[in-house]
């Protein structure tokens, strides 16, 4: 019964008293409270919680009312031209040969071909080009007209290196291109 004493009376009188035996103690208490509501709750039910994601998706709009959005349209819209003016098809046609240029042309004259053709902006994003760079030498195919709505078109054109991307745009019924896209084949 000694050595059982002599224990208790370490543990009362040292290891209780310093740092390290208060820190002991709180761990233990802590643990022991955890572990006591652990067993009082029992087993944890998997399907609760905000880790559970759905098994279907998240409607906010009802399944019968419908898409209202605009890719939805039915209808092809159909470009709107300006009596005596030229259709899109025809801008966009002539706007390819005067991109494509010709062997000798000069960056003025390049400029002053592609300006009827072209709006402002596009004439100020193509102020520094040169003809030069241009990456194609002819057209392959006709020019293919993709209607996004009464006033604004995207033409497609085959060229022998490539695929020429413009949008056409007509603010007051006449087409003008406003932007030059360039895929290499």
């Amino acid at each position: 019964m000694t050595a059982v004493r002599r224990a208790i009376e370490f543990l009362v009188t040292r290891l209780l008293r310093s740092r390290l035996g208060v820190a002991l103690g709180i761990a233990v208490l802590v643990l022991g409270v955890v572990g006591a509501a652990r067993l009082v709750a029992g087993p944890a039910d998997p399907t609760t919680g905000l880790s559970n994601r759905p098994s279907e998706p998240i409607t906010t709009v009802h399944p019968t009312a419908g898409d209202d959005g605009a890719i939805s349209t039915t209808t092809t819209p159909t470009p709107v031209t300006s009596p005596g003016e030229a259709k899109p098809e025809q801008v966009a046609k002539r706007f390819v040969v005067a991109w494509l240029g010709g062997s000798g042309l000069t960056a003025e004259d390049w400029h002053e071909g592609l300006r009827p053709l072209s709006t402002t902006a596009l004439m100020d994003k193509l102020a520094g080009a040169d003809p030069a760079g241009v990456p194609a030498g002819e057209m392959t195919e006709e020019v293919t007209i993709r209607p996004r709505s009464e006033t604004f078109v995207e033409a497609l054109i085959a060229l022998d290196s490539g695929r020429l991307r413009l949008e056409l745009v007509a603010p007051q019924g006449r087409w003008l291109v406003d932007a030059v896209d360039w895929e290499r084949s």
